[in-house]
Order: C-alpha cells, then sequence, then structure tokens
C-alpha cells in the first residue's frame, strides 16, 4: 500500500497506519465499531485487522461481508483468544511500512478522524504512546446507571483517563496508538495476562523511558456491560489483572487501591462480630449509605431515576474488584515481602494511573 497525505492545513503526510480490533463473539457491535474507526479511504492509507478469537457467532460473517466491500479490512484468527495476544500478533502482522498501530474496541464507538488525530498527536507529543478518555454511555436503564458510576469519581478514582478534561503526560490511560517499533521493542503486552495487560504495559513503557501523552480532546464513547451479574465478573477479573501487575513489578498498591480490599475485609469482620461489637456496622452503613446518596444525586441532576442505581452498582464495582485482588494468593506474599523493603505508598494517585483499566 502507498503512502497517503491527510487532508489538513498543514499538508502533512501521515503514513500507512494499522488499525487492530480483538473481537470474540462481537456480533451485535463489530460492525459498528468498525464503520465508526475505519478513515475515509481518501484520507490516507490504513489496513484494519480484526483479530478473532473463534468467535461463534456471526462475528466472521460480518467482517468478510465487510472486507469484500472494503478490502482494506482483515479478518485474522487469534488462536490465543485473549485480547493481549491478538494486539501482539497484529503488532507483528502488520504491513513493514507501518509505523503506528492503533487499538480499537468494539464496544465502543469513535468520533470523525479520530485516528488522523491520533497520529498527528504521536508526532507533536513525541510519544511511545497516545491514550485517550473513555466517555461511558449506557442503552437500557441499568447499563446507563453502570455508566453513570463508572463517570464518577467514586466508580473510577478519580483516573484521568476517566475523567477527561486535561491533557498532559500520564503513567497510564485508555490505549489508543503506539509506536509500532517501541511497542515491539519492549515486547508488547505480556499474553499471561487477561486483563490489565493495559496498565502493566504502561509501566514497562515508563521504565523504559518512553513517554505516554493523554489526549484530553480524543474522547472515545465506551459501552459498558448491561447486567450487574457481567459488571462484578469484570471488575473480579481487574482486580486478579492489578494483583498481578503489582506482584510482577514488586510493588506497594496505592491508597485507592487499598480502599476498596480494606472495605470488604473490614466488612467481613464486622459480620463476623456484630453479636459482640454491633457498632461495628455503623461504618458500614456509612458507606453504603454514601454510596446510595452519590446514586442519589446523580439521578437528581441528570432527572433520571434510575441513575439511583448507580450507587449499589458502584458498591458491586468495589467489592468485585477486592474480591479479585484479594484472591490472587502470589501477591499477597509479595506484598509482605515488598512492604518490609519499601516506604509505604503514596497517599496521592498520580495521574491517569487506574488500578482497573477497562478492556
Amino acid at each position: 500500500m502507498k503512502d497517503a497525505s491527510v487532508d489538513g492545513s498543514d499538508g502533512a503526510g501521515i503514513p500507512l497506519v494499522t488499525i487492530a480490533m480483538p473481537a470474540l463473539n462481537e456480533a451485535h457491535h463489530i460492525a459498528e465499531a468498525i464503520r465508526s474507526v475505519m478513515p475515509a479511504s481518501e484520507s490516507f492509507a490504513c489496513e484494519l485487522l480484526v483479530m478473532d478469537g473463534g468467535s461463534s457467532d456471526a462475528t466472521c460473517a460480518i467482517v468478510r461481508a465487510l472486507s469484500a466491500e472494503d478490502p482494506r479490512i482483515q479478518l485474522i484468527h487469534n488462536a490465543r483468544r485473549i485480547q493481549a495476544s491478538g494486539l501482539n500478533l497484529a503488532a507483528r502482522l502488520a504491513h513493514p511500512g507501518s509505523p503506528y498501530l492503533v487499538r480499537a474496541d468494539c464496544h465502543a464507538a469513535y468520533p470523525e478522524h479520530w485516528v488522523r488525530d491520533l497520529v498527528q498527536a504521536m508526532r507533536l507529543r513525541e510519544a511511545v504512546s497516545v491514550v485517550v478518555p473513555l466517555r461511558t454511555i449506557g442503552v437500557t436503564p441499568l447499563q446507563r446507571a453502570i455508566a453513570a458510576a463508572q463517570n464518577s469519581r467514586l466508580g473510577n478514582g478519580g483516573s484521568a483517563h476517566r475523567l477527561g478534561g486535561i491533557s498532559g503526560y500520564v503513567s497510564h490511560g485508555h490505549h489508543a496508538i503506539f509506536d509500532r517499533r517501541e511497542f515491539l521493542r519492549v515486547g508488547g503486552y505480556d499474553e499471561s495476562f487477561s486483563h490489565n495487560e493495559d496498565a502493566e504495559l504502561d509501566r514497562r513503557f515508563c521504565a523504559a523511558g518512553g513517554r505516554i501523552y493523554l489526549a484530553a480532546d480524543l474522547a472515545v464513547t465506551y459501552f459498558p456491560r448491561a447486567t450487574l451479574f457481567s459488571l462484578t465478573r469484570q471488575y473480579f477479573l481487574y482486580g486478579r489483572g492489578c494483583a498481578r501487575t503489582l506482584e510482577k513489578h514488586a510493588s506497594l498498591p496505592r491508597m485507592r487501591q487499598m480502599l476498596p480490599p480494606l472495605v470488604l475485609l473490614y466488612g467481613l469482620i464486622a459480620l463476623a462480630l456484630v453479636t459482640v461489637a454491633p457498632m461495628l456496622l455503623l461504618l458500614l452503613a456509612v458507606y453504603a449509605g454514601g454510596c446510595g446518596l452519590s446514586g442519589l444525586a446523580l439521578a437528581l441532576k441528570a432527572r433520571e431515576p434510575v441513575l439511583v442505581m448507580s450507587g449499589p452498582a458502584a458498591i458491586a464495582m468495589h467489592l468485585s474488584w477486592a474480591v479479585g485482588f484479594l484472591s490472587h494468593r502470589g501477591y499477597r506474599r509479595t506484598l509482605l515481602r515488598t512492604a518490609l523493603r519499601r516506604k509505604p505508598p503514596l497517599l496521592g494517585v498520580p495521574s491517569g494511573s487506574d488500578p482497573a483499566s477497562v478492556n
């Protein structure tokens, strides 16, 4: 494929760009996701590699139909199924002339010229990666409540790429585009991770001296899980992924990463001692009431009663994340050894860090 120039005031040419989209049983979402992320054919040269992990629904048929209409779209089998392996494979199979790897998601909608603007941000900031904010929205009533929880500080802990607003260099964010050579140089994603692989990779980028830039004006619309069961499963896996990342890098958790496990452990102790020390339940009531009031405030502000459910959704996110985090036995041992060697964790949270990033 030949390079093509971007239509724009600066007239700068953009080389071939590779877009990688991991997929597994995404028949309901993939067509719209592909249409929203694909640049117009006359804009610049690109290829979109759909890395399918063995879909049993109509995902592959949909992609083949789209590929027949637009040969820039290719369907590739990802034998290891998980997103990390799919993206690593895409980085290796990309056109040799492609210096950039864009990560796209089936559960997202992308603004016009998103890929072009990502490339321009990469060039301007001389970063190894550009990350973007997530703007979570729901379709069904419960999904809207879950989205409201994820968009709130109560649900996201104040993560920069969840709140958006200010661009700048960060330690982590929602992955959007990489310098493909640097991605391969640090080894790509760790394929032993099914979740939190993005935060783990960002640690290696930073350790290698790379800079990660948050482009606050290039937000992506993300569609969250639609049921509390799928939400709790997702956050359980996020918690385990975070523990694995901290174990791998022999790191102590920051305060906000410790708050959900502390709430869970306190709750278990309070319930166990309820007959002899019922006052221990008071703090649990304060926590639950605070979450409930947060949901009520969001519902009143938006004039949408269903958003009251964002309070229970936040509790589900906190506790399932905590169970996942504490269930990783290897990190419990690492935590003790690391705590004996290092200073206590900082109370502050670096801009952009997120213990439970959405895949």
